[in-house]
């Protein structure tokens, strides 16, 4: 795959200009996740289904008609389809909630397309970038449509893995000086092909160009443990709230698996 880099800068280009835009930052989400360019391999569609329920969160939504982070079960279904061994398309459907006040609702979906080097899991050095295209409730953002670029950048140190994520996140309103900055980190301890226990840690630091002051920014630090079957791959995690812009006690559980094989494979 020697057209792979000049192809990925090129992807880049493309969709760069689309995504430079500012996003409102929220108080929840459906997906709690450091990608690790890990991809379905060709031919394979794989289901995971993320899961996270806001054990002590904030008691007021972070936009006027929002929904309340405290007490709310988030999560959505990934459908992915492994295109080559260096592109996966995927569809989020449904994104769903259930919060105080408002009960049982559907938030919207999402279409997603990954591109990561090849067999990434065999090397030292992987990288890869995802795209994400939503259409929202008003419940779930403050305006309809958004957009998320996600840089994958990360070292298998065997037995050590180092990942960061530096997201950004965009509404289609505004320019570049409102570029929303909301990375992700991972440092994992993998024992052997089954398991691994993790810190990660999620942020949002508001706008690129105006980050928000240190007690408005939100900070979260999970301890996570992933267990890899040959029919179902399992992440659960724990997260704290660091700032009083943060939810306290976050859960999360993510189930994957192969629909037409078993395992997962780059």
């Amino acid at each position: 795959m020697k057209l792979f880099p000049s192809y990925l800068a090129a992807t880049f280009l493309l969709f760069g200009g689309l995504l430079l835009l500012p996003m409102l930052a929220r108080a929840q989400t459906d997906e709690i996740q450091v990608y690790d360019a890990d991809i379905a391999a060709p031919g394979i569609f794989n289901l995971t289904w993320h899961n996270n329920f806001i054990a002590d969160g904030l008691s007021t939504p972070a936009f006027p008609g929002g929904l309340t982070p405290d007490k709310s079960f988030n999560g959505v279904t990934e459908w992915a389809y492994g295109v080559t061994n260096w592109f996966e398309a995927g569809l989020y459907l449904p994104l769903y909630s259930i919060s105080q006040g408002r009960g049982a609702s559907i938030n919207g979906g999402k279409l997603r397309a990954l591109f990561v080097r090849p067999h990434a899991a065999d090397r030292t050095f992987f990288y890869g970038v995802n795209f994400e295209f939503s259409y929202n409730a008003l419940h779930w953002e403050p305006t309809h449509f958004t957009s998320e670029i996600r840089p994958i950048i990360g070292w298998h140190l065997h037995p050590v893995d180092i990942i960061v994520n530096p997201i950004l996140d965009n509404s289609f309103k505004g320019g570049f000086k409102s570029l929303d900055f909301a990375p992700a980190v991972r440092l994992a301890y993998r024992r052997g092909a089954k398991w691994a226990v993790a810190a990660e840690e999620y942020a949002d630091y508001g706008p690129l160009r105006n980050f928000y002051s240190a007690g408005k920014q939100s900070q979260q630090l999970y301890g996570v443990f992933d267990w890899y079957g040959k029919a179902l791959n399992v992440e659960a995690g724990v997260g704290f709230g660091l700032t009083s812009a943060s939810d306290k006690v976050t859960l999360k559980l993510i189930l994957s698996r192969d629909l037409n094989s078993h395992g997962r494979t780059n």
